[in-house]
């Protein structure tokens, strides 16, 4: 049962919240946070939980991920807390038009029934992908789509409610992209210089392989096996018990030291030189990334089935930015 929750006082909406703060809006912003479906404790406390569910969101709306809620953060969450989306068709969030439909999924947070636009075409081939076909791809988000979003959100041992926050939205793009057939071209390694990957899921560097190459392969491998977390790895540094698909790309990275901080998937695509490398390529957008390393794939999708970031399969470079290192 989602709370409801009043709009923040007047005289609180000047302040800056950040780690540390208290108050009641502070416990206000935790009781928007929650129903848009970002899980925090409401305390009235700034911590390091509501720090991390601020990034989350910030995230999903298309935004800076600093952790701090200043104005445009404000505004953003406020509308997607505060609108009644069962009741307007054209309803949710959208970090971009307000209240106008958008062709993105995760545009708008959250969608549920009542909903239409392009954004649900997108929702319902998404949950075809993932292996739940009693759906219509009709852009309507009617009792079927709902039905068809409880069997996905049992299926990921999600909150069964029936609507799509932020947190659905990272899990079924998981998912959906773990059943993926179309395949990507592998990055043009040289001949005999590609990776492998051992019955432990983790990635085996060539010997011939640049120093680098070998750094951000055993970084990879350092959380090969770490589980997902919408959010993971940008919160604290590199350090996370969980990440997802740009902390993942970001910590292994890291690795070779050509990042000096976490950054979304949406910045990736002006990351770099454009085009593919020799021995790495990032593929992004705005919703997922992933690597490709000495010919083999890193990729939070199918994770859950391979138990392991390391995929030994191609997948699609279609919607996706290409860039790499220099040099690399």
């Amino acid at each position: 049962m989602l709370c409801v929750v009043s709009p923040i006082a007047a005289d609180a909406a000047d302040r800056a919240l950040r780690e540390g703060a208290k108050g009641a809006d502070v416990r206000q912003l935790q009781q928007q946070l929650r129903r848009v479906g970002t899980k925090v404790q409401v305390n009235g406390r700034f911590d390091a939980m509501t720090k991390e569910a601020v990034q989350r969101f910030q995230r999903a709306a298309g935004l800076e991920p600093s952790g701090t809620v200043g104005p445009r953060t404000r505004s953003a969450l406020r509308r997607a807390a505060d609108r009644d989306a069962a009741q307007i068709p054209a309803g949710g969030f959208d970090a971009v038009h307000g209240s106008g439909n958008n062709g993105s999924l995760g545009a708008r947070i959250p969608v549920r029934e009542g909903m239409q636009g392009q954004d649900i075409r997108v929702l319902q081939d998404f949950l075809r992908r993932a292996g739940v076909k009693a759906v219509t791809v009709d852009g309507e988000f009617g009792p079927r789509t709902s039905r068809a979003v409880r069997s996905f959100e049992r299926l990921s041992k999600l909150p069964v409610n029936g609507f799509v926050d932020a947190v659905d939205l990272a899990a079924l793009r998981d998912l959906a992209g773990a059943r993926a057939t179309r395949s990507a071209p592998s990055a043009p390694v040289p001949a005999g210089a590609k990776a492998s990957i051992g019955k432990d899921g983790l990635a085996v560097a060539p010997a011939d392989a640049p120093e680098a190459v070998k750094q951000i392969i055993a970084a990879g491998n350092a959380i090969a096996r770490t589980p997902y977390r919408y959010g993971g790895g940008h919160g604290n540094g590199f350090k996370d018990t969980a990440y997802d698909c740009s902390g993942s790309v970001s910590y292994a990275l890291n690795g070779a030291k050509l990042l000096k901080a976490p950054m979304p998937s949406g910045s990736f695509t002006s990351w770099g030189q454009s085009g593919r490398g020799q021995w790495v390529t990032v593929y992004a957008n705005g919703g997922h990334m992933f690597m490709v390393v000495a010919g083999v794939r890193f990729d939070t999708s199918g994770r859950a089935k391979a138990d392991t970031r390391w995929q030994a399969d191609d997948r699609s470079p279609s919607g996706y930015t290409v860039r790499h290192p220099a040099g690399l």
